[in-house]
């Protein structure tokens, strides 16, 4: 399993710095250049080359894939019963279709272990870098709202504080592997616990009451799964977690006892609580009246019947929020996406381990015991990252976002090539099988079974 040299991949790699950093946040000038759209057609183009002159399909089809196309099908249709089509239409032609886009882009290149490893690992620079940022605005007082709660030093799915966190929530758990796993070297692995501290602290920060039930499910993942990562990984994540909490901030903890506290949260901040679970009701009433098609993908927050409560709000929750869009289609096709993640991870860590005892190891003949370690590790990051996702986005609108569908690319891609790699062993056990039931052709026996 060479890596093909491409410039698809390199395409894909220069637009996640892109969309991870957005230089043109801090320089201006460059905003007119259109830099991530350059990346992704640098990326598309010569791997639709490739596909097209080694007579394969344009892009590989998996149940993500068509999730994904109905999931965007249900986007366009909600066009014409829409309170503004024209927003819902730039929604799907500006947001859906570069991320549709981008996601068949990382299906068809990430095809080995080492770059897996290689993107996760930009992910996890650049959201270093954006907290690192971040943590020094907390510093100097500034990107404050709220009071005192850190936003993000740019815009786009880093811009307020509950998307911050679900962000650095998210991709926490892949810098925790690298820099935990003794198969990564000395600097990745010192690199990557910088910025695994940076992004908690980033979390602390953003007082975010979603991103801490988020990092709450993430560190209690690591406790089940860790052991697959190396022995010990759980209790040494509770260890840093326990070392770090003396030195969190009081109103913190303030804040975060009034997830159960209503009381606290309107006298001491700003009522939030209550505000939330009222827009959350709007939205089923939304999602009743109109349940097959939706007020309009990314209208609810300017959908504002009379009577309503919470005027110009969004749902603050995913599923929510795509049901009174989208209707009903939209919300079967978010949902299966949402399964397609969590099984899709659960499959790939059941065929990454080892066999039960009678039973051939398939895999130790096209995989070798570093990237089967590296791909089993990952995973694990994987699912802790999804479920802190998936936590976070029952408190925030991110149907629409990047992150999800980059994590379910990664989850994808990581099933793929597992499952690529097991037909690949069976096929040679096959050929095994064929060359030992016609022992006559000693020459071609010797060949397959020294193959074997």
């Amino acid at each position: 399993y060479a890596e093909p040299r491409d410039w698809g991949y390199a395409g894909l790699l220069a637009f996640t710095a892109v969309l991870m950093t957005r230089p043109q946040d801090t320089l201006p000038f460059l905003e007119p250049l259109h830099l991530a759209e350059i990346c992704a057609i640098i990326g598309l183009g010569p791997m639709v080359l490739h596909r097209f002159a080694s007579r394969q399909p344009v892009f590989r089809v998996t149940p993500e894939t068509t999730g994904l196309m109905a999931f965007g099908l249900a986007i366009l249709l909600s066009v014409p019963f829409s309170i503004w089509p024209g927003g819902s239409f730039s929604l799907f032609t500006d947001t859906y279709l570069k991320l549709l886009v981008v996601f068949v882009l990382m299906m068809n290149t990430l095809t080995t272990p080492k770059r897996l490893d290689q993107i996760t690992f930009l992910i996890v620079l650049c959201c270093g870098f954006i907290a690192g940022r971040s943590v020094f605005d907390y510093a100097r007082g500034i990107n404050l709202v709220e009071g005192n709660r850190l936003a993000g030093p740019v815009g786009g799915i880093f811009g307020n504080p509950n998307d911050l966190a679900m962000n650095m929530v998210t991709f926490l758990p892949a810098a925790a592997v690298f820099a935990l796993s003794t198969r990564f070297s000395a600097s990745r692995r010192l690199l990557a616990a910088g910025a695994a501290t940076l992004m908690l602290a980033t979390v602390v920060f953003t007082k975010s009451r979603g991103g801490f039930l988020g990092l709450a499910v993430v560190l209690l993942t690591f406790i089940v799964l860790g052991r697959k990562v190396r022995p010990g990984f759980g209790t040494i994540a509770i260890v840093a977690v326990l070392a770090a909490a003396p030195f969190m901030p009081a109103t913190f903890w303030e804040r975060m006892a009034s997830i159960v506290d209503d009381k606290k949260d309107k006298q001491e901040f700003t009522g939030t609580r209550e505000a939330r679970w009222t827009v959350m009701k709007e939205g089923i009433k939304t999602f009743a009246e109109r349940p097959l098609t939706g007020i309009g993908a990314g209208e609810f927050q300017n959908y504002n019947p009379p009577g309503r409560k919470e005027a110009w709000k969004e749902t603050h929750n995913a599923p929510i929020q795509v049901a009174a869009e989208t209707g009903i289609f939209g919300l079967s096709a978010f949902l299966f996406l949402i399964v397609c993640a969590g099984r899709g991870a659960r499959v790939t860590r059941r065929l990454l381990e080892p066999p039960r005892r009678g039973r051939p190891d398939l895999l130790k003949a096209v995989m070798p015991d570093g990237d089967r370690g590296a791909l089993s590790s990952m995973t694990v990051a994987m699912t802790a990252g999804f479920l802190g996702w998936f936590v976070c986005s029952l408190f925030a609108s991110v149907a629409y976002n990047w992150t999800f569908y980059y994590l379910l690319a990664l989850i994808a891609a990581s099933r793929e090539m597992t499952l690529a790699r097991l037909r690949a062993a069976r096929a040679l056990t096959a050929d095994y099988g064929k060359a030992l039931s016609h022992p006559a052709d000693r020459r071609t026996r010797g060949v397959v079974v020294g193959a074997a």
